[in-house]
């Protein structure tokens, strides 16, 4: 009986995976629509707040507009530390060192792991914070807006916080009671959030559709930018019809925990406000979504999956940009096809060798790992090694070819690779899931332990539970012996 539940286990697995790559396939490529790069921006609720934040700062190169936030917290509120996210980052149970994230940020910004703080000086912010939000605090909020003031001139800030909403994505017209803290965590306030954030990054726009969009809605392939990480094999674009010829602003919008499509459906894509005015006034909305390995179905803004999560080098970080790159471009002008037989070999604990089967007509290639190119010269031949990657990380590369002009054709299928351990048999420690996150290689969420790194489940969080974490690289731990 029990060799048959591992089976069934094992078979409920190797389902869900079969589900996922087909879901990547079933998809189609994210369009390249060629829309302005100068007018790109971002929003997110709660956790897609805190990451909104992170885009914002990390890559305000990019997000030149601004941000809307909606109960989210200050960069690098968390410092890696689950702890800390949920303690001062949501309920403020003490206080956030604000001036200490800011030279955190300059400092980051003068190595060059973010952008310049100078981009910001001349971008927009909109913050929210309901009066009945007890997940995120607007004593929280309250910090944002300070450690905004470091960055971003008062004149370009709007914060409202005089609506009795809980904790949730305010609308004026769907959703649950506007007091209510309970999914999908979308509220009818009689307010409209979404019309207002855009109208401040944008300035006046033209009244929103409220009848049938003239626009398309599309399931891309999320997994050509980013595999694993917490991050969903598909996403979403809306792309209103008159951005299949016009060059248009550019809108990423980030739901919250238990948010994605997979827990709620399309009611975060399609009934939160945002359509009906980018149908309108020419703006493409892309919708990254997590999966549900994610803890809580959550961004990872406090280290859950890597340990650069709020730089420019976090993966979810780098495919949200990627996508971004991607709309803003005008698809590469070359008609070669894209390679094939794209794999990955020799994995060690720092690199994997990529390699293809060449392209006629081709004088080089681009490699990329989860949407941005880690070549810095054209690759001669077939196969490329990449350097500098993490132990026991799974990554996704795609490749794309180049003609005599060095114009870029179409880009492959993604492949993906696990690099190994960096060890031959790691180091045990069998303690209680309490001790595990006192000691630094778990962290606890809702009650609940799961191991850093790995992000495996390992039970309920207190000292009765007992678990054995191998740890096969820097920070990476996973549920097991040695």
């Amino acid at each position: 009986m029990q060799a048959m539940r591992r089976n069934w286990k094992g078979l409920a697995a190797a389902a869900a995976m079969t589900v996922a790559a087909h879901a990547a396939m079933a998809a189609v490529p994210l369009p390249a629509l060629n829309a302005n790069p100068a007018e790109v921006s971002v929003s997110g609720l709660s956790a897609g707040g805190f990451m909104a934040v992170q885009l914002h700062v990390a890559y305000s190169a990019t997000f030149k507009r601004g941000a809307g936030i909606v109960a989210g917290g200050p960069y690098y509120c968390a410092e890696g530390s689950v702890l800390n996210a949920t303690g001062r980052c949501m309920t403020h149970s003490t206080s956030i060192p604000v001036s200490t994230l800011v030279s955190t940020t300059n400092s980051w910004a003068a190595s060059g792991t973010i952008d310049p703080v100078s981009n910001l000086a001349g971008s927009k912010v909109y913050l929210f914070s309901g009066t009945a939000d007890n997940t995120v605090k607007q004593a929280v909020m309250d910090d944002l807006k300070t450690y905004y003031q470091s960055f971003v001139p008062a004149a370009n800030t709007v914060y409202k916080n005089n609506l009795g909403a809980g904790h949730a994505m305010v609308t004026d017209d769907y959703g649950g009671a506007c007091s209510t803290t309970a999914t999908p965590y979308i509220n009818n306030c009689g307010f409209d959030l979404a019309g207002a954030i855009l109208t401040h990054l944008y300035g006046p726009l033209n009244p929103r559709n409220n009848g049938t969009l003239g626009g398309t809605f599309t399931e891309f392939n999320q997994s050509e930018f980013i595999t694993g990480h917490g991050a969903a094999a598909t996403g979403w674009i809306y792309v209103p019809q008159a951005c299949t010829t016009a060059s248009c602003r550019v809108h990423l919008v980030l739901h919250g925990c238990k948010q994605n499509y997979t827990d709620v459906g399309d009611q975060y894509v399609k009934k939160t406000g945002y359509n009906r005015w980018a149908d309108t006034n020419n703006i493409v909305l892309i919708y990254p979504q997590t999966s549900t390995a994610a803890t809580n179905s959550c961004w990872d803004w406090w280290g859950y999956d890597n340990a650069n999560y709020a730089k420019k080098s976090g993966p979810q970080m780098a495919a949200m940009k990627a996508m971004v790159d991607r709309v803003t471009s005008s698809g590469g002008g070359s008609s070669l096809p894209a390679p094939t037989g794209v794999g990955t070999s020799g994995a060690t604990a720092s690199s994997m060798v990529i390699g293809w089967a060449g392209v006629s007509g081709a004088t080089g290639y681009n490699v990329y790992r989860g949407g941005s190119k880690v070549n810095a010269a054209p690759v001669a031949g077939t196969n490329y090694t990449d350097t500098g990657l993490a132990a026991s990380t799974t990554y996704s590369w795609t490749v794309a070819a180049l003609d005599a002009g060095n114009a870029q054709g179409a880009m492959s299928t993604a492949a993906t690779g696990t690099t190994t351990s960096g060890g031959t048999g790691g180091t045990c420690y069998t303690a209680s899931n309490y001790t595990h996150t006192m000691a630094g290689r778990a962290y606890a969420l809702y009650g609940l332990t799961y191991a850093y790194g790995s992000g495996q489940s390992m039970g309920l969080w207190n000292i009765y539970v007992t678990t054995t974490l191998k740890q096969t690289g820097p920070g990476y731990y996973v549920v097991g012996t040695c």
